[in-house]
């Protein structure tokens, strides 16, 4: 079964429009992924408009679109009760859906309510997913106070229930994947520098089911990609892989959790994403491989689907890298370079047919005919709306951040803010 939705062209107001039109433009039409085209039943976000599996929805997906549903009600996109009629039919679901431990799984068939396996063995809970998830669970939390109490109330229950020191097996790291089937065949640790810094973020700020600090520092912290402290184009990058690696790394652990003046005593983390957003930006222009269209209007690498092999990483320095932008890299990276991922929106919204019925489709290839690649994912969508709302307002990362055990966990792991967001 294919799951697919029409694509056309979305609206061209006049050229000329304030930058901050635009914005509003953009952002209002990417949060319809999450209104408009989700599951009506669940109120869960489809993983995407072209689906061969079916009516697959997500739960990473879906708590990035809690948060854009919660923008778009704060920008009266529609009125403030259908936000929280929706983010309440979004509760209501997981708290139905089977969970694994307190976890959710990766995918689930909205259909029929069952896990729905994202790989042969990884049919059960997604720990990483599950943050995502209850990033915007808390943030919903937050919003909620003094507009819906007991589903307020429901939201904390969920973060609750997540059995985060369970994921360790007893060991000093946080593992990824459980299945009742297969049990720990996955056997991943979750180690970094990439997007699963809030995972460990919210195990240790847990009230119920905490880590420690020394589980932190002995699996976040070892990877052979955790280090950088290279230049690229002469900007230094402190941590992470060759070039930075895709652009989501400084998105997905970033809707809630606020970067500004955010430090460890080794890394500001605000000017990390920034220099890896910057490093991808000056890739573009430098284009070493000579891919058409590449330049300060055209950049940003990140996981997406492409015209060639479907979906796939684009990043500099691999092999994925084939000439394939994706608008979700710069849209969501404007909270650390607002005129240059400005400058790539123009170009996207005024010079191509990019812009559809939920934003900017998912990737744009000059090189290749069509050179538009017309689908839409969840995970892409989402960090566009949130992001965009985080630089116009910083409404998410106000939520999220005030909840107060996200500072204690926080502490606990050794961060702190050398300034005040």
């Amino acid at each position: 079964m294919l799951l697919a939705v029409l694509v056309s062209c979305g609206p061209r107001p006049a050229r000329h429009m304030s930058d901050e039109a635009l914005l509003d433009t953009v952002e209002r039409y990417t949060v319809k992924y999450f209104t408009d085209f989700a599951d009506p039943a669940t109120g869960l976000a489809r993983e995407r408009n072209n689906d061969r599996n079916g009516n697959i929805v997500t739960i990473g997906g879906s708590g990035f679109g809690m948060m854009a549903v919660i923008a778009g009600a704060e920008r009266d996109y529609f009125p403030m009760a259908e936000g929280v009629e929706r983010v309440g039919r979004m509760v209501a679901t997981l708290e139905r859906l089977e969970r694994f431990h307190g976890a959710w799984a990766h995918w689930y068939d909205a259909d029929s309510g069952q896990t729905f396996s994202f790989s042969k063995y990884d049919d059960g809970g997604d720990l990483v997913e599950t943050a995502f998830m209850v990033q915007g669970l808390l943030a919903a939390r937050q919003w909620l106070q003094g507009k819906d109490e007991a589903l307020a109330a429901r939201c904390d229950k969920l973060w609750r229930d997540v059995e985060w020191s369970w994921y360790t097996r007893g060991t000093d790291s946080l593992y990824w994947h459980w299945s009742k089937n297969y049990g720990w065949k996955m056997n991943h640790r979750i180690s970094g520098f990439d997007e699963t810094l809030i995972t460990y973020v919210l195990a240790a700020s847990s009230p119920t089911y905490p880590i420690s600090r020394e589980c932190y520092e002995a699996s976040y912290k070892t990877s052979t990609y955790y280090y950088n402290g290279k230049e690229y184009y002469g900007i230094k990058l402190p941590l992470g892989m060759e070039y930075g690696g895709p652009l989501f790394f400084c998105h997905y652990s970033w809707l809630g959790l606020d970067p500004r003046g955010l430090n460890d005593g080794f890394t500001d983390y605000f000017e990390r994403n920034k220099a890896h957003t910057l490093i991808h930006r000056a890739y573009a222009i430098d284009n070493p491989r000579g891919h058409k269209g590449y330049g300060a209007d055209l950049w940003g690498f990140t996981s997406s689907d492409d015209p060639d092999v479907g979906y796939s990483s684009h990043h500099p320095g691999t092999a994925d890298e084939n000439g394939t932008v994706s608008p979700t890299a710069a849209v969501s990276s404007i909270v650390y370079t607002p005129e240059e991922s400005m400058e790539v929106i123009r170009h996207l919204y005024y010079d191509t047919e990019m812009f559809g019925p939920y934003g900017f489709y998912d990737a744009y290839n000059p090189s290749r005919e069509p050179a538009v690649v017309d689908h839409y994912l969840a995970i892409d969508q989402g960090p566009e709306a949130v992001m965009i709302e985080n630089y116009r307002s910083g409404l998410l990362w106000r939520l999220f951040m005030s909840a107060p055990e996200i500072s204690q966990g926080l502490e606990k792991l050794g961060f702190y803010y050398q300034t005040t967001p």
